[in-house]
């Protein structure tokens, strides 16, 4: 988006001969004055009028949010999410909006706005008193989702007379108290309404349940959070109680055991559990790690997805091999540090693939097949970005796309052969065509794109073109290289080793025609080629 002096410049698109639409020119003007408002000198205010200024502009950020919340509803009821070639609301309002928590202020709009129907029916807010307090200024996003996070926990068979008036008193908490003091006095509410815990029923127990696993830290962990039912919360303490026992499924430990305690042998338990240092989280941690491992190896969860193989399928460069640093990447998308992976290889559980510059195996067969093959989807895998639907802004990862027909579609005389295909999750397959707010789709042929897969937006017949997109991931070592050596010319004019500062050099890898050496897990009497043998091979060949 075009800025001017900091701010966005919004460009209306009805034509030159029009004016442009009210809501436009508003926050035109709105931009001017935050430009203004940022820069404007302070010290003449009173202290009393520079108190009253911070929460007047509080109360203002506030209103803007349900001004926001308006205009996504309205985005929503014009389907803008799916011709704009958003999967859902909730990616629109990612990848569109730049709104960090689109899940939160979903539920926030669903109790704080007015709606709009797919019939054209206005909604109103599930509280209309939080509402029209959010409306005003008197509370703020957080005051709202600490009040929602407990009105939300009042037990479905509560009177609806009690639940409204239970919402009048959290609005009035929420206007006179801090978010904290909110979580605070609502668990006295909740105690009031549910004393002994006599209404919560089995209803209740089930709308409650979920299971999230949360976006990856800088550091490649994840934090899991999750609400159970008895049913699961029994099945979990059960795992827990028979494989996450001191001694056992260590894997820090080489000669722990694994598996359930009842089938360790005794002795080699006790020494295990002498030597182990781990927490009881740490414990609980690895038995759900190496149950998860024997689910796989046990193949319980099929043989295919999607036409890949049900086990860890994983691409990593050669160089971050060698030299056991960096990232690797799984079909879910999922950030691996180089070591984990290489542990992984030696173990023989994941598909390993390491790809060369030509290939042996069949990957062009034009129309005489029309779904993608088990190779292929793995070479689209590994190809750069391949990890994800190559519609732009869309991040399902490998595990949930199809193979898309991007040069030819198949029904008009398209080939299934790998250099035609790209990634594409089902909704965005089913986006190209010929219509408006479809898709036309492309493989570049040339340039530093060569093989990847151009998506253009259709626009009216008559109008001018709308531009190509990829979905081009950030590349964060390139990047990372260009920052530091511009940080070393500002401030030393060479590198850290005297030399003059210049780029890194990057491992670049064709964008087809891959060979891949795939490590599989063993049959009985088979010898298994440790992968250090593997990379020694390779660089023997290289």
């Amino acid at each position: 988006m075009p800025t001017r002096g900091g701010a966005p410049v919004i460009e209306s698109i009805v034509g030159p001969d029009l004016p442009p639409a009210r809501a436009v020119e508003l926050v035109a003007d709105l931009h001017r004055l935050l430009d203004e408002l940022q820069t404007v000198d302070l010290s003449p205010c009173t202290d009393a009028e520079l108190t009253e200024v911070a929460a007047a502009t509080e109360r203002a950020i506030t209103r803007l949010t349900v001004a926001g919340d308006r205009q996504i509803d309205h985005a929503e009821a014009r389907d803008l999410p799916r011709t704009t070639g958003c999967r859902t609301l909730t990616q629109f309002m990612t990848h569109r909006l730049r709104i960090s928590n689109p899940v939160r202020r979903r539920k926030q709009m669903d109790a704080t706005a007015t709606r709009t129907s797919l019939g054209g029916e206005k909604l109103p807010p599930e509280h209309p008193c939080l509402a029209e307090a959010f409306a005003q200024g008197t509370v703020g996003t957080a005051h709202v989702q600490a009040a929602l996070d407990v009105l939300d926990r009042i037990p479905g068979t509560v009177d609806h007379d009690v639940k409204v008036a239970a919402e009048r008193q959290m609005t009035e908490i929420a206007e006179a108290h801090t978010p904290a003091d909110i979580t605070q006095l609502g668990a006295r509410l909740l105690a009031h309404l549910d004393p002994d815990g006599t209404l919560t029923d089995d209803t209740e127990r089930k709308r409650r349940r979920n299971l999230w696993v949360n976006r990856q830290r800088a550091d490649g962990t994840a934090k899991m959070t999750g609400t159970l039912t008895p049913e699961l919360a029994a099945r979990v303490t059960m795992l827990l109680a028979v494989w996450a026992t001191p001694g056992m499924n260590n894997p820090n430990d080489p000669d722990s055991p694994t598996g359930s305690v009842e089938d360790a042998d005794p002795e080699q338990l006790a020494a295990a559990a002498d030597r182990d240092d781990r927490t009881p989280a740490q414990i609980n941690h690895d038995a759900l790690n190496a149950l998860l491992k024997a689910v796989l190896d046990d193949g319980l969860l099929g043989k295919s997805h999607r036409g890949l193989p049900v086990q860890l399928i994983i691409k990593a460069d050669l160089a971050d091999l060698i030299r056991e640093a960096g990232l690797a990447t799984t079909a879910t998308g999922t950030l691996l540090p180089i070591p984990d992976l290489i542990a992984l290889a030696a173990d023989v559980q994941p598909w390993l693939a390491i790809f060369k510059d030509h290939t042996a195996v069949p990957l062009h067969f034009g129309r005489g097949k029309r779904l993608a093959t088990r190779e292929q989807r793995l070479v689209s895998f590994a190809r750069p970005d391949g990890e994800v639907c190559s519609a732009p802004g869309c991040d399902q990862p490998a595990t949930h796309v199809e193979l898309h027909h991007a040069h030819k579609d198949w029904a008009k005389g398209g080939l299934t052969d790998i250099d035609d295909l790209a990634p594409a999750c089902p909704r965005h397959n089913r986006m190209v065509g010929p219509k408006l707010g479809q898709y036309t789709t492309r493989i570049a042929r040339s340039g530093t794109d060569e093989g990847r897969c151009v998506w253009r937006l259709n626009a009216e017949p008559g109008a001018p073109p709308n531009p190509e997109h990829l979905n081009r991931r950030p590349d964060i070592p390139t990047r990372l290289t260009a920052h530091l050596e511009q940080v070393r010319r500002e401030i030393h004019g060479r590198n850290m080793s005297g030399a003059e500062a210049r780029p890194d050099p990057l491992l670049v890898w064709p964008i087809i025609d891959y060979r891949p050496i795939v490590i599989r897990p063993l049959k009985p009497g088979q010898v298994y080629t440790p992968v250090e043998a593997c990379l020694a091979e390779l660089l023997a060949q290289n």
